[in-house]
């Protein structure tokens, strides 16, 4: 079983949004802002920190750094420090505001257990004055996910009683049960996303939902709805070309039609499945964090270097922030080896 569902894929779903950046979704906006500020120079950066200081409530500013620490506040002391600021700043001065609840304003309790028991004070603290407001709600939820299942599953509950109409709650619930990752608990995801499918009413984001309703349902082995659900998202990506996902949806639908095709013997359909998924225009996602690997990992153990090597020059043409990885990947595939994907196996 391969890890849970991308986390970022969960945290970059548009929920509860705002009309602070007009009419282009906060979650999708502040995704171009921090994808913009990992690009940024040192030099660049220090100006931002030294503007901030000046008016600290530059939010489009404040989320450029936090895309610039992103990486290396893993690896960097200084970087860090730097990020964990920042991050405790959003969840004291604006948990309403999108970024809140995005991967770039996570503390995670083993690397920076000093930071995090700060920002799960903050949390705490805000969930309690804000008992009515499920946005709010959400994002403490959505921070929690990594850390503190039983107290992000509260918050999602909370926030589902005051909008029980609302597809937003048992997707995150779905969401919160695949990251158990066992066939049991993506069966519960399934019913979760199924359970918001039918009460959504927005064309688009039912489109959108269908990438998780194809995944969780391969991943619990009901391999009749995985293959049922990609073939709606591959169809309906004509009706939503201009949709935020458009692209995600050809690469994750091809993905999971070519592993359930390899499953069922068929290697020339899920050859092809590979290179189609590689064949997409690229996305804000699908740019910084890169394709999904799954199929070319199984394909690899399958003997299909020369396949895995040419989806690798297509992605090349979208996720130019993964030169190295690729590189390095390919150098793995032509000595024979089968790399390390990490978290490009759930993307």
């Amino acid at each position: 079983m391969k890890t849970a569902l991308s986390l970022l894929f969960l945290f970059s779903l548009g929920m509860h949004s705002s009309t602070s950046f007009g009419a282009v979704p906060d979650a999708i906006r502040a995704t171009q802002l921090a994808m913009a500020g990992a690009t940024l120079s040192a030099k660049e950066a220090q100006n931002l920190e030294a503007a901030l200081e000046k008016t600290p409530d530059d939010k489009a500013a404040r989320i450029k750094l936090l895309g610039y620490y992103l990486v290396p506040r893993n690896t960097n002391e200084s970087a860090k420090s730097a990020c964990r600021k920042h991050v405790l700043w959003v969840i004291k001065n604006h948990p309403e505001a999108e970024i809140s609840g995005m991967p770039y304003t996570q503390i995670n309790e083993i690397t920076d257990p000093d930071g995090y028991s700060e920002a799960k004070k903050l949390w705490l603290d805000q969930a309690k004055a804000h008992a009515k407001e499920p946005a709010i709600l959400g994002h403490a939820a959505r921070f929690f996910f990594a850390n503190d299942r039983e107290l992000a599953e509260d918050f999602l509950k909370q926030a589902q009683q005051l909008e029980p109409k609302d597809p937003s709650w048992p997707d995150l619930l779905g969401h919160l049960d695949a990251l158990q990752d066992s066939k049991s608990s993506y069966r519960k995801a399934l019913e979760q996303f199924e359970k918001a499918q039918s009460i959504d009413k927005i064309g688009e984001s039912k489109f959108a939902r269908l990438d998780n309703l194809a995944k969780s349902a391969y991943e619990a082995g009901d391999i009749d709805k995985a293959s049922k659900y990609a073939n709606r998202l591959l169809n309906a990506a004509d009706k939503y070309p201009n949709a935020w996902n458009h692209a995600d949806a050809i690469h994750h639908a091809n993905i999971v039609l070519g592993r359930i095709a390899l499953q069922n013997g068929d290697l020339t359909h899920a050859k092809q499945a590979l290179l189609s998924a590689g064949r997409t225009k690229g996305s804000g996602q699908l740019n910084s964090f890169g394709p999904n690997m799954s199929l070319a990992e199984e394909l690899l153990e399958k003997g299909e270097k020369d396949t895995v090597l040419r989806y690798f020059k297509l992605c090349r043409k979208f996720w130019k922030l993964g030169g190295e990885r690729l590189d390095q990947w390919e150098k793995d595939v032509n000595a024979g080896n089968i790399p390390q994907f990490g978290s490009n196996l759930v993307y």
